[in-house]
């Protein structure tokens, strides 16, 4: 198990704004390359590939809090960025086939109604994780002052992202049978 330093890392408010504005930079990055090298692909396709990645590079805090990067030469706010940079990336490429598939299905004149209730339902999503974030922080007994459960934590939260593999069957039937139509 990775050794939690509890002298955090320092990051000032200044470092924190700088990194959520590299995010969301990163974020349109990451609307670039699906739309130059992903708009093509199966749904199905990205939707397993980006919740490998991010299960994996969701295990990077690990190495940060552990301070492994400064032993690879990287330092805390580097490697924090980074992280940051492609996680954001990484959530547009994953997001944006699923607006383009409800864009290809929804019925004319109602496309505000749907656009509307897909970000009402992403907004539900990130109100959950959110929430289930904080439930498991104090499931592991995680706090201000106690990081002893810390990096079973962060690897709980990181498997959660296969959570959207369990319904991928699902899509794959799906496009095999709007294939079967289109072929038809």
């Amino acid at each position: 198990a990775a050794q939690v330093d509890a002298g955090g890392l320092g990051f000032d408010p200044e470092f924190l704004g700088r990194a959520s504005a590299a995010g969301s930079v990163a974020g349109l990055v990451g609307v670039a390359a699906y739309n130059g090298l992903f708009k093509d692909a199966r749904l199905s396709s990205v939707i397993f590939w980006t919740s490998v990645a991010s299960a994996v590079l969701g295990l990077a805090p690990l190495a940060l809090v552990s301070h492994a990067n400064r032993a690879w030469g990287l330092d805390d706010r580097l490697f924090s960025i980074g992280d940051d940079v492609v996680q954001s990336a990484l959530g547009e490429v994953g997001f944006l086939p699923l607006l383009v598939l409800a864009a290809k299905i929804c019925p004319p004149g109602i496309e505000g109604a749907l656009f509307a209730a897909l970000m009402s339902i992403f907004n539900l999503g990130g109100i959950v994780s959110t929430e289930a974030g904080a439930l498991l922080t104090d499931m592991f007994h995680v706090s201000e002052t106690d990081f002893s459960n810390l990096a079973p934590l962060i690897i709980v939260c990181a498997a959660s992202s296969l959570f959207p593999l369990l319904f991928l069957g699902w899509v794959r039937g799906a496009e095999d049978e709007k294939a079967m139509l289109d072929v038809s």
